[in-house]
């Protein structure tokens, strides 16, 4: 892979990216129109309104003391609702952030072209619309959408069911930090499962002089080239990156609220904070991992090549220890906390938008069944 290829040229990038948010737009408000159809109240026969008589008699009776049980699911929508308002939080999670996203990448690159030596993120988001179109930053917006649509409502749904079965067996009635920790690896496993070929497309597509005309081109070269297993070269990676990360992602995330909204109710403020702050001690924290990860994901070929580790053409970093190894030889400690700036600015909005969108939706759907199933029992009581 070359730089002369026309992946280079910035009037092709940029109308590619443009391509691309058209793309995304159109299938957004698809999921949009889903989210209102699947509102739709799913109310049983009279074993379902008898408890929700319990229920509502049981609320009338509250404290201001009181817990509510908004952290629990909805006992009457579907799962799939729930994993489709975790759909809607990664998509606007990773979208939002996207450009950001773009710069870690670079950032992270261990021996960058001089042209994409950067001084800091907005260094970079300037220089690189001015040298390279507007819409650069946004090259593999759609592969990342395709992606963290079903790896999010994987990742929502497991945790949830998780966290609520586990603090239950482990500390009954209670909130169990290690609950949520064992909760969030467990989901970790199905989310990059899912989430994995869709980063690296989406990687190598943000490198500089990439030489993938669009996202369904990188595809097929890497599948031509590399074969299907480059598409989870990085796996075990991720793994060992994100099982540690969202561990104390969540963790952390519990405490915060625990101690900033103690009754857990609705509270977008310290969702926002609680979630900008855990996303930002996690990112920190697993850098130098995340920078073996992009090494995989990128096989940085013309850095293989100046360090002598490219003689042959299938010479590549093939694992966790080589991509440790290379990254330590070519830029010793420091190498491992390339693009941790540009990693924390990335993640504080992004977890502080996933949680608070996902939040919203949580209670949305909570309150929205409530006032059906009411309106359903004041009726059958009318009968």
């Amino acid at each position: 892979m070359t730089a002369e290829n026309a992946g280079s040229d910035a009037g092709v990038a940029g109308a590619s990216a443009g391509a691309e948010v058209r793309w995304f737009g159109g299938r957004f408000w698809g999921v949009s129109e889903s989210i209102v159809n699947s509102l739709t109240p799913r109310i049983g026969g009279e074993s379902q309104l008898q408890s929700v008589d319990a229920v509502c008699a049981a609320q009338d009776t509250l404290t201001e003391d009181s817990e509510p049980d908004y952290e629990g699911l909805p006992q009457g929508a579907s799962t799939s609702t729930h994993m489709l308002a975790g759909a809607v939080a990664g998509i606007m999670e990773h979208c939002v952030m996207f450009p950001v996203d773009c710069v870690k990448t670079r950032m992270q690159s261990l021996q960058p072209d001089p042209a994409a030596r950067y001084k800091n993120v907005m260094d970079a988001l300037r220089r690189i619309v001015a040298a390279e179109g507007v819409w650069r930053p946004l090259r593999g917006l759609n592969a990342t959408a395709v992606g963290a649509g079903p790896a999010h409502a994987l990742y929502f749904a497991t945790y949830e069911k998780l966290k609520r079965t586990l603090s239950d067996t482990i500390h009954p009635g209670a909130n169990s930090h290690l609950a949520n920790g064992a909760a969030g690896c467990v989901a970790t496993l199905l989310h990059d499962a899912a989430m994995n070929p869709a980063e690296v497309v989406k990687q190598r597509m943000q490198m500089y002089k990439s030489p993938y005309r669009g996202v369904l081109d990188c595809v097929r070269t890497v599948w031509q080239r590399e074969g299907p297993a480059a598409f989870y070269r990085s796996y075990s990676t991720q793994l060992t990156m994100n099982v540690p990360f969202q561990a104390l992602h969540f963790m952390t995330y519990e405490h915060l609220q625990e101690q900033l909204n103690p009754h857990r109710l609705y509270n977008p403020s310290s969702h926002m904070l609680s979630g900008a702050l855990a996303g930002a001690i996690a990112a920190a924290a697993t850098t130098p991992l995340d920078v073996c990860k992009t090494l995989l994901n990128t096989q940085e070929f013309h850095t293989l090549r100046s360090s002598g580790q490219s003689q042959g053409a299938h010479i590549r970093i093939s694992g966790l220890v080589h991509a440790f190894r290379t990254v330590y030889r070519l830029g010793g400690l420091q190498g491992f906390f390339r693009g941790v700036q540009a990693r924390v600015i990335y993640q504080m909005p992004s977890t502080a938008i996933s949680w608070s969108v996902y939040e919203f939706f949580k209670y949305g759907l909570t309150k929205h069944q409530h006032n059906n199933m009411k309106v359903q029992r004041d009726i059958s009581k009318k009968m």
